[in-house]
């Protein structure tokens, strides 16, 4: 009878933690991380924190215990997130909003191209991997290609380099210079646009670039972002802890610290720039940062998230941990309308690109 006590009150004990780190999550959408960040950890495992407690609910309810209730109570929000993370969708009703689509329509891909770098190990060499990327590129038939992470071996042949992959477009871009080249975010356009700018972010390589086009009679920007990201590589951590390096976890916290607590400055700065624009803006690009969070929170106040309206299977963009992490997005104003959304599963970086097409 004291064994059945103590298990009965370990388990109840478990599900309040288990139940108490959930709701934690859901906090981590409206607290900014500057402040608390170690919030932000709990967003990003707001999946996981989900399954466990659904699988707490299955076990209570098996042994008919009353504590089912708290799991239950605890998942019971996340039905108005789940959404964020996977979406069913057949091909039949995308069609159908395709076929009843106005002809005042766009297309945009945004591609974090990991500088053209697969893992080491991998047998594609740059060049042959940013190929790759400009055939995948031309296949889509996008009016908008917005790159994170784009990587030039000649900082003054950029354009050049851009007209000969892709003809058709004209070029907007920011890189940071490195021994190697440079990096950084390009923007490429069938549309004509009639203005630009560059939104640095302190103490960081990271950046927002934005256009502003004419399409029609609509005039709208498109904010290219590439948020902090937490510079840490799963590869590169396992070699690591194989070769019993001392502190590799504190290391690892210490990065995620910085990125989580530099990121919440980057967004308010471009959600500012959004504010002050004097059009429609669409945010694209690698938030480095999962749809339980203030970044997401922020950024689609005003916008509307293609994958939620037109997005089928699960969401997620980041291959390593597929399908857990979703991190990079194309958001569009409320009164436009989504038609389609694609996460094409190609393996020529460390992200899978984002494909939206949006009627105007």
């Amino acid at each position: 009878m004291a064994r059945n006590r103590l298990f009965g009150l370990t388990s109840r004990v478990l599900m309040l933690i288990v139940a108490g780190l959930l709701i934690l999550s859901y906090a981590s959408i409206v607290v900014n991380p500057a402040k608390v960040w170690l919030i932000s950890l709990v967003g990003i495992f707001f999946v996981p924190l989900s399954a466990l407690n659904l699988f707490l609910l299955l076990w209570a309810l098996k042994r008919r215990s009353k504590a089912f209730l708290i799991p239950l109570m605890a998942l019971l929000p996340s039905f108005f997130f789940v959404g964020r993370y996977v979406q069913v969708d057949t091909e039949s009703e995308r069609e159908e909003r395709l076929a009843a689509a106005g002809a005042d329509q766009v297309k945009v891909i945004s591609y974090n191209v990991g500088r053209f770098s697969l893992d080491e190990d991998d047998a594609l060499s740059r060049h042959a991997c940013a190929d790759s990327v400009f055939s995948f590129i031309m296949s889509q038939d996008a009016d908008i290609i917005c790159l994170q992470e784009f990587h030039a071996e000649d900082m003054n042949d950029v354009k050049s380099y851009l007209a000969g992959q892709l003809k058709d477009y004209s070029a907007e871009y920011y890189m940071f210079p490195t021994e190697k080249g440079g990096f950084g975010n390009v923007t490429l356009s069938r549309i004509p646009s009639s203005g630009k700018g560059v939104l640095k972010f302190d103490e960081s390589a990271n950046l927002a670039l934005y256009t502003d086009y004419v399409h029609g009679d609509r005039r709208f920007r498109v904010y290219n972002c590439h948020f902090e990201s937490y510079n840490i590589s799963v590869s590169g951590l396992m070699r690591a802890l194989s070769s019993k390096e001392e502190g590799v976890f504190a290391k690892a916290g210490n990065k995620m610290k910085r990125s989580i607590t530099r990121r919440p400055k980057q967004v308010d700065r471009v959600f500012a720039d959004i504010e002050n624009c004097p059009v429609e803006a669409f945010v694209c690009g690698d938030f480095n940062d999962n749809p339980m969070s203030y970044t997401y929170y922020r950024m689609t106040r005003g916008r509307k998230d293609a994958f939620v309206e037109a997005g089928h299977g699960f969401g997620a963009t980041f291959a390593t941990l597929w399908p857990m992490l979703r991190i990079d997005y194309i958001l569009y104003p409320e009164r436009c309308r989504a038609l389609r959304h694609d996460i094409p599963r190609i393996p020529f970086s460390d992200h899978y690109p984002v494909v939206a097409e949006m009627e105007l």
